[in-house]
């Protein structure tokens, strides 16, 4: 995978510089020395399976108003970000730079090794386990997975649901893990 496959670009900040930036305050500073080798991929929706609202720059920012929707009472209070957000239209937002630990992962273990927050980047894709993404969606992903692989020490993707069996099920049952793999490989 070379960047000149890849219609993105990431600047020295650990920014897409054609992303949509909402610069979440739910990260940190990495563990000196972590390389970044993991990928993981999930989903989310808010109101869960309802699309293009603000429920998710909103959890993520901190700024989610638990009236809004009887759903958010019970994640208001939660800090929470991914990396980057993939909404159904292909829209980038970006909310950490790639550099500094986002905290998406929770509970997690990959290969051996904990935390996967230390050593990941997590991307969310608009939707949920019950349906199949966009086109355009996947040709997102695909090009961020291009320029991310281009730019960082990864090593392998996953799900979240790989990372924390038992807790998460997402990308879930509708992400078609074989037709983003023969996207990376074309």
């Amino acid at each position: 995978m070379t960047e000149s496959r890849s219609p993105l670009g990431l600047n020295a900040a650990g920014w897409v510089e054609s992303a949509r930036h909402v610069p979440s305050p739910n990260h940190n500073e990495r563990p000196a020395g972590t390389a970044i080798d993991l990928l993981v991929i999930h989903n989310i929706s808010l109101p869960p399976r309802q699309y293009g609202g603000p429920g998710v720059e909103q959890l993520f920012t901190n700024t989610l108003d638990p009236n809004a929707d009887p759903y958010y009472a019970g994640i208001a209070g939660l800090k929470v970000a991914a990396h980057f957000f993939i909404r159904r239209d292909g829209e980038l937002v970006q909310f950490v730079p790639v550099h500094r630990r986002a905290w998406h992962a929770g509970v997690s273990n990959w290969q051996g090794r904990d935390g996967c927050n230390d050593f990941s980047v997590g991307i969310e894709l608009e939707g949920c386990d019950f349906e199949p993404f966009t086109d355009a969606q996947y040709a997102r992903l695909i090009a961020l997975t291009q320029l991310l692989f281009a730019e960082l020490p990864l090593k392998d993707i996953a799900g979240h649901s790989d990372i924390a069996p038992g807790r998460k099920t997402d990308p879930g049952p509708h992400f078609d893990w074989a037709r983003y793999r023969a996207g990376l490989a074309a």
